[in-house]
């Protein structure tokens, strides 16, 4: 009878020699032989049934994926090579949950967010502040928000270069935020 270990690296093998094509039961077979082993690690090393799940989810697939590209040197030595998945998946979740814990702890944690107050314009005074602006700067405007045309659209319709349909319209912007902030 053979070893245990011997017909998980025929099994990689096969997915491996595969290529392109897909050894469905190959591949389901290695997997039903290996999560229950990644979850025991998981179960051991990071203590919480949901994140061990992942953690058999995350390998297995890392795992097959490297397989079908034939990326993993020695197929022979697939047991571990998925413990060294394991341990290495396992440090980035807790360097992950580590750092979340300095953030917190730097910058703490807001128990709610509160919605900004909507902006209400003013029509008279937008009015008043695109009648300010110059001819062209008030048909990118207007072509650009109104119309919703996108940058070369609006170039085309105005005989302009899209880079200039850019800077006018920037500039034009700038202005109308001037405009709008000053006092009445």
């Amino acid at each position: 009878m053979p070893q245990e270990g011997t017909e998980d690296a025929e099994l990689a093998r096969r997915i491996a020699a595969a290529g392109e094509r897909v050894d469905s039961a190959a591949e389901s077979e290695l997997y039903r032989r290996l999560a229950p082993r990644v979850r025991l690690y998981g179960l051991r090393h990071l203590r919480d049934p949901h994140a061990a799940h992942d953690l058999v989810q995350q390998v297995l697939l890392t795992t097959l994926e490297r397989l079908r590209k034939g990326e993993l040197r020695e197929p022979d030595k697939i047991a571990s090579f998925v413990l060294g998945m394991c341990r290495m998946t396992v440090l980035e979740i807790r360097r992950g949950g580590w750092r979340r814990e300095q953030l917190l702890d730097a910058h703490g944690a807001t128990e709610s967010y509160e919605a900004p107050e909507p902006l209400v314009l003013d029509p008279a005074r937008l009015t008043k502040c695109l009648e300010g602006l110059a001819e062209r700067e008030r048909s990118v405007v207007a072509l650009s928000f109104l119309a919703e045309k996108p940058g070369e659209a609006v170039a085309s319709d105005l005989g302009l270069s899209a880079g200039n349909v850019r800077v006018i319209r920037h500039r034009a912007l700038a202005k109308l935020r001037d405009c709008m902030g000053a006092a009445p």
